[in-house]
């Protein structure tokens, strides 16, 4: 029996999928305390009611690779599967707000800073020690309990076998794109643009777009030639959807994207505007800002200006073209191998999503 789902049915069942998750682990964890009951709570309040633009897109396309319209079986195992994906997407958040040492996301207390709040008239080194070590061990359980949706999986065993391989490569490339990432921070490694671009396929193409992209290839049982060009746009995408992020944070607009518009100036944080600024003789005034925690408005506005004026801006936009355009080629190809134009249409809207967002 084939099911017709629109758009916000399926993000509705996603978020009744989320729910039901963290109403069962509630449950169970009623036998180990109040807190531990407490910790699994906040972690729902926090977690849903996001946009779920991973687990979205691995059902948009699913059904647009499907061959013949999904069953209700089907159905439901690809919500399961999107489900786990985003379950793992804040496993990652949860961690890198630790490693980051940040009590905010998007201008709203963090699963840290809530905790901290609840225990804490102000933050204290205990409260934090205790809120930091609550989102360590609440990310751990969420990233087994992803493997776990996984393996569980109602689909054969040839797909169970293609879906955890490539859950476990997703977790490996994420960790070591997070893992640069510090050494980049920490003046561990040096901040070449190619090191920053492969840092970023790393820690943000692999898990928010080519697993996606793959997840739903597998369940809609694609060729494997057919989920290496799902792999390759996955990159592109991802690459020039981070690009675009780092634009945003410097030259975007703060009341539109929600962001302070100086924090990644502030944090000293390793972009491709960075690595391009290094290179041109406005570095040294820009140097004079950069990683300073105490940045007033008026010297970010100063040093953004001066970003502008070295080229990066124009650089990195262009960096975003060319990713953009690499995903069309890529696309033109796969087409001409057979993927279903459903499938190149949702993925021309994401990529001219990516292409013009302003958050």
């Amino acid at each position: 029996m084939s099911v017709t789902t629109t758009e916000e049915s399926l993000a509705t069942r996603i978020e009744e999928a989320l729910r039901h998750r963290f109403s069962e682990r509630s449950a169970a964890a009623e036998r180990y305390g109040n807190e531990f009951v407490g910790l699994w709570r906040a972690a729902e309040e926090h977690a849903l009611g996001g946009k779920l633009i991973r687990p979205r897109l691995l059902l948009d396309l699913t059904h647009a690779l499907a061959p013949a319209p999904l069953t209700a079986d089907e159905t439901r195992t690809a919500i399961d599967v999107a489900a786990h994906v985003e379950l793992l997407h804040f496993a990652f958040l949860l961690h890198d707000d630790v490693i980051d040492g940040d009590l905010m996301r998007r201008r709203r207390p963090n699963l840290i800073g809530a905790l901290v709040a609840e225990h804490a008239a102000r933050p204290t080194e205990a409260a934090l020690h205790w809120a930091r070590s609550s989102a360590i061990l609440l990310g751990d359980l969420l990233l087994s309990s992803a493997v776990l949706g996984f393996a569980r999986a109602d689909v054969m065993p040839e797909a169970r076998d293609r879906l955890l391989g490539l859950l476990e490569q997703t977790i490996f490339e994420t960790v070591a794109g997070e893992h640069a990432d510090v050494a980049l921070s920490d003046g561990i490694i040096a901040p070449d643009l190619r090191t920053i671009l492969s840092t970023s396929a790393y820690k943000t193409s692999t898990y928010s777009f080519v697993l996606p992209l793959r997840a739903a290839a597998v369940l809609a049982d694609s060729s494997t030639a057919t989920e290496e060009y799902l792999a390759m746009i996955g990159l592109h995408l991802g690459l020039a959807y981070q690009l675009q992020d780092d634009l945003l944070s410097v030259f975007g607009d703060p009341e539109e994207h929600g962001k302070d518009p100086f924090s990644d100036l502030r944090e000293g944080k390793e972009t491709a505007i960075i690595a391009y600024a290094r290179m041109t003789s406005q570095w040294d005034d820009i140097e004079l800002h950069f990683g300073r925690p105490d940045l007033s408005p008026t010297d970010g506005a100063a040093a953004r200006d001066r970003l502008r004026e070295c080229g990066s801006e124009t650089f990195v936009r262009g960096l975003v073209q060319e990713h953009l355009d690499a995903t069309d080629a890529a696309l033109l190809e796969a087409e001409a191998d057979g993927l279903p134009p459903a499938a190149g249409q949702v993925l021309r809207t994401l990529a001219s999503r990516v292409g013009s967002r302003s958050r």
